[in-house]
């Protein structure tokens, strides 16, 4: 898909109506309101692709699908990105194919919505088929069980309060905000504290996030780490202070994709230390290698491009980044997107 492309252009790419050997825009533009609204949706055609919602783009594209006669349709985590009601346009468009007679196949990690929109569920374990069920048959314990090749436990996680509380916090901002993006806060957060930021889509929880790290600098409002009065004006200065931040998008703003395991886990020590101090890769290789354990990261080695790595691999790569440099303070943006039922428990074992 092209975003800077119409919503036209991009239906009828590379099969363009033409009349006289020239694309016949009004029709393109006639045909596609057609089919858009086919299938329920009105909109301006006419309009860039990338002026649209994620959840719009990718009904955009499963109708370019279905307009070039697909008999199985693909999806692959269509919902990753999408709120609660772009969550049931997308259903409402697969129950129409659905009732067509078009064959889908829906990959997800979202439990709910595979019990909610499948007929059959295929689990898939480190790269190997175990096993097709029935959905109205098999239990979601059970599935559970399928994915992780054992049994999660139900019961709650135990844990002990800290011993590392204090009355002094750790950071602390008061009025603290950017103009036009985020309202004045105050925030405090002691060691051995978890403090969690919740809220629907748009209520600007990404960017306190990154207001706290100064992707985006604050214009207004103090910050204190212990105690001490600083300027968080970029990464570098918040990482230099104490600080690590896991980005919600984490395979466009956090792992390096083409770089190695072991490349992505020092590249923050590394920034610290300063480039004029390189680490040597006997101490990469063991830095790496120890959290490779530690996180039970699956990897063959060290050296495998990260890319290459599931979904729930790659977020404890993009943890051990910042767990190599001690940080005080660690920001979590959406750390469990996309990642399977069991990882969140084996990745931030807090217990």
């Amino acid at each position: 898909m092209l975003p800077n492309m119409s919503v036209a252009d991009n239906l009828y790419i590379g099969r363009e109506p033409r009349r006289f050997g020239m694309i016949d825009r009004r029709r393109m533009v006639r045909e596609a309101d057609a089919l858009m609204r086919n299938y329920g949706f009105s909109l301006d055609v006419t309009r860039p692709l990338g002026h649209y919602s994620v959840a719009m783009q990718q009904i955009i594209a499963i109708c370019r699908a279905v307009d070039l006669s697909a008999q199985v349709l693909i999806l692959d985590e269509p919902t990753a990105s999408l709120d609660a009601s772009e969550v049931e346009m997308l259903f409402t468009l697969m129950a129409q194919l659905k009732a067509k007679g078009m064959s889908l196949i829906f990959v997800t990690h979202f439990l709910d919505q595979v019990y909610r929109i499948t007929d059959r569920i295929t689990v898939l374990r480190n790269g190997q088929f175990i096993a097709t069920r029935d959905t109205a048959t098999l239990p979601q314990i059970e599935l559970i069980k399928l994915m992780l090749g054992r049994e999660l436990l139900e019961t709650a996680l135990q844990r002990q309060g800290s011993t590392l509380r204090s009355n002094q916090p750790v950071v602390s901002f008061e009025d603290y905000g950017r103009k036009g993006t985020i309202e004045p806060f105050n925030l405090e957060v002691r060691p051995g504290e978890v403090v969690g930021l919740a809220g629907l889509l748009g209520s600007g929880r990404t960017e306190t996030a990154e207001v706290l790290f100064g992707i985006r600098r604050a214009d207004r409002g103090t910050a204190k780490i212990k105690g001490k009065v600083q300027r968080i004006t970029n990464p570098a200065k918040a990482s230099q202070l104490g600080m690590g931040f896991c980005p919600e998008d984490r395979k466009t703003d956090g792992i390096i994709g083409a770089a190695s395991v072991r490349e992505n886990i020092i590249l923050a020590l590394q920034a610290q230390r300063g480039w004029l101090r390189p680490i040597k890769k006997r101490e990469q290789q063991a830095i790496a290698d120890r959290f490779i354990k530690s996180l039970g990261i699956r990897t063959p080695h060290a050296e495998q491009p990260v890319e290459l790595l599931s979904g729930g691999n790659q977020q404890k790569v993009l943890l051990s980044r910042w767990l190599v440099t001690k940080p005080q303070f660690l920001i979590l943006d959406e750390p469990t997107r996309g990642i399977d039922v069991g990882a969140p428990r084996r990745d931030y074992p807090f217990n």
